[in-house]
Parts: C-alpha cells; sequence; structure tokens
C-alpha cells in the first residue's frame, strides 16, 4: 500500500509511522471519552405515578396456588388502563430465598412474570427489596447493621437479583435497595448503601438504583444521607405517612389502635377540645406516640414544608425525588381521607415528585378489593384522574 502525505512545513517532515501512532492513539482516546461518557449518562427512567404491589411477594404467608392467584396479569392490565405508569413490587428475603440462600423457583418465576406483564402493558418497576431475615423496620435487633454475616448475605441477594434481572432493559426496570433502613447510627445505613451500589454496579453501571434515607425513610433523615458522588443514576427516595393518628387511624398493628376517637383533616387531627373530653390513659397513649404533632396543623403547606428538605437533597446532587410510599387507611373517616389523598397528590406533583401510593389491593389501604375489583372511584379519581365505576 502507498501512502502519500500532502502537509506542508514542519508537520509534513514528521516521520509516517508517527502519524500512524498518532491517529491509533486518538482513535482509542476518542473510544475511551464516548465509553465513559455513555457509563456515566443519565438513564432515561422516567416515572411519574404508581402504586404499590403489597402482600404478594412480601408481608404474605400465601404460597402456591393462592400466591399466584392474587396478584395476576389482569391486575396488570387495570392498573395501566387506570393511568399508572409504574409499579413499585416489594420483595421479601423470606419469600425469594429460603434459609440455606438458595433462591425459590416459584418466587422468582412469579417475579418475571410481573416484569414481563409490565413490559406488555407498558408499565416501568421498581423492584424493592422489602423485609430481610436481619433487618424488619420495626424489630428490636437488626443484625443488618452489626453482623458482617448478615451484611454479606444482603449484597447477596443483590448479586442475586442483579444477575435475574439485567436482561431487562434499564429503562423500565428499577431496583431499590431496602425498604424503610433504621439504623441507630445513620453512618452505618450510609456504609451499606455505598456497598451494595458497588456490587450493583459491577455488572450494571446505568442501572437505576433507588436509595431510601434512614429511619423509615423519613424526610427529615435526608440532611443525614450519603451517596456516591457522580453516580447519576440514582433516584432518591422517603416515605410520608403524617399526620400517623389519621393515616392509621385504627390500624391493629400500631401502639394507637385503642383510639377510636375523631380524626380531621385538615387542621389539627384531634383538637384540644377532643383531647380534654379523652380519659387520661387515652390522652397519654396519643401525647406518647404522637408527640409534639399532635398539636400540628397539617396542610398543603405543611406537605410542602416537611418535603423541602428532600427537595433540596436532590437538587444538590441533581437528582430526581421518589415518595415510594404514602396513603392512608380505608378506617379513617372518608371525607377527611379524601382530602388528604387531594392535597397529597398536589404538592407531590407541583414539585415534580414520582410517587406510587401504598397500596393496589389488600391490607386496608388499597383501591381495590381483593378480586382486583375498583371499590374506591373517588380515590382512583384523585390519584389519576380516571372517572370508574364501583364495582
Amino acid at each position: 500500500m502507498r501512502l502519500s502525505v500532502t502537509l506542508n512545513g514542519y508537520w509534513a517532515k514528521l516521520p509516517l509511522v508517527i502519524w500512524l501512532c498518532y491517529g491509533i492513539g486518538l482513535f482509542f482516546f476518542c473510544g475511551l471519552v464516548q465509553a465513559k461518557t455513555k457509563t456515566g449518562s443519565t438513564t432515561p427512567f422516567v416515572i411519574k405515578r404508581g402504586t404499590n404491589i403489597s402482600h404478594w411477594l412480601s408481608q404474605s404467608t400465601r404460597v402456591g396456588a393462592e400466591r399466584k392467584a392474587f396478584f395476576t396479569e389482569k391486575d396488570v392490565a387495570n392498573i395501566a388502563a387506570l393511568g399508572f405508569d409504574h409499579i413499585r413490587l416489594p420483595i421479601d428475603e423470606m419469600q425469594m430465598w429460603n434459609e440455606a440462600g438458595q433462591k425459590e423457583p416459584e418466587a422468582f418465576a412469579l417475579l418475571h412474570d410481573a416484569l414481563k406483564w409490565c413490559q406488555k402493558y407498558k408499565l416501568k418497576t421498581v423492584v424493592d427489596l422489602h423485609i430481610l431475615r436481619s433487618h424488619y423496620f420495626n424489630a428490636t435487633e437488626k443484625p443488618l447493621f452489626t453482623q458482617v454475616a448478615a451484611q454479606e448475605r444482603f449484597y447477596q441477594c443483590w448479586r442475586d437479583l442483579s444477575g435475574e434481572l439485567i436482561k431487562y432493559p434499564i429503562t423500565q426496570v428499577a431496583y431499590e435497595l431496602m425498604n424503610e433502613p433504621v439504623a441507630d447510627d445513620p453512618e452505618d445505613w450510609n456504609k451499606i448503601v455505598d456497598k451494595a451500589i458497588a456490587v450493583i454496579r459491577a455488572k450494571e453501571p446505568r442501572r437505576i438504583i433507588v436509595v431510601g434515607s434512614n429511619r423509615w425513610q423519613s424526610h427529615e433523615e435526608f440532611d443525614k444521607l450519603r451517596i456516591p458522588a457522580n453516580d447519576k443514576n440514582l433516584l432518591l427516595s422517603f416515605h410520608y405517612y403524617l399526620p400517623f393518628l389519621l393515616t392509621h387511624y385504627q390500624a391493629s398493628w400500631t401502639k394507637i389502635a385503642a383510639y377510636k376517637g375523631p380524626v380531621h383533616y385538615p387542621g389539627r387531627t384531634v383538637t384540644d377540645e377532643e383531647l380534654a373530653a379523652l380519659p387520661a390513659d387515652m390522652v397519654s397513649l396519643i401525647t406518647d406516640n404522637e408527640k409534639s404533632r399532635i398539636k400540628t396543623v397539617y396542610n398543603a403547606a405543611k406537605f410542602q414544608e416537611d418535603f423541602q428538605k428532600p427537595l433540596d437533597f436532590a437538587r444538590k446532587h441533581g437528582l430526581k425525588l421518589y415518595c415510594g410510599e404514602w396513603g392512608a387507611l380505608n378506617t379513617a373517616p372518608k371525607a377527611d381521607r379524601l382530602r388528604w389523598y387531594q392535597d397529597m397528590v398536589t404538592v407531590l406533583e407541583k414539585n415534580n415528585i414520582a410517587w406510587a401510593n401504598w397500596d393496589y389491593k389488600g391490607g386496608g389501604f388499597g383501591f381495590t378489593n381483593a378480586q382486583g375489583e375498583n371499590h374506591q372511584p373517588e380515590m382512583i379519581k384523585i390519584l389519576t384522574g380516571k372517572d370508574v365505576t364501583a364495582k
């Protein structure tokens, strides 16, 4: 092959081999820059409004045919038709792995079914590792923060999940590290976040990873959260259930279950006059659990105030914000509950905060019944703007 160089002056005098080396070097340098840019670029995982699929692969004792029938393709079709764009899918370690750490084939098959249904109906999915054997948010002992073996088990869960789910498009499926961490020292959670993200990034540099704040993903804890620098494929998450006396009215699993008096929204959840009329033991029950919040006025302005800390943190880091859980039990007075939902939707969407209500069916929070029938049309209208006929 004959090469001809027609450059003039000094550069024309350089040996041809130098020019060839220069060209090859430039080619590889541009390739490396391009690869780095591609790896570090932001994944377009755009979500706005979703719903949680609880009590299926999480917080449930259902197995076999009963578990398979609880959530089906029909439910995914219904969620899409109602106007949601994603689901948050909680999964528990106890459902997905046996005590020896081996994957449960039936549970993983259901997980894959759900993801394929979501693909079919154009819904995105946030796969949320909800409860660990070493961590449950209401448990007194949480080995995840004290035992190296428990931490390694957690990281292995994500190696397994990444290996199973890596085939799904990064624009469709996101991973939520863990639900509602509760560490005595927030730095204990920060260290686990750092390592868990590194475990996933080893094979999935651009997967969206959802990271929540410490202490039940509280809005108040965002200034204590630490995340890896320069990782733009993170989605920051908080949960919101205030005022608790309204959202968990008569909830059997709470310390305030015995209170059956009036609750209100907007305004003070319980007024001074109502408190004065209660027996002393009931007043102590409420004030011990609600503390200063019993005197707080809750309304849209209060929601905006509470959301400001996570909003500021997200803007500081150039990341999006996600309220992955919020909701009020159907035992709360209907008119007050619906006003609460309306203000929540308004403030979340005004601030461009993506959200997923708790929940779709079951557990007393859902807008469908156990059969997946849309039995709360007013709530659905608030959540998605869709008019449906109650069945």
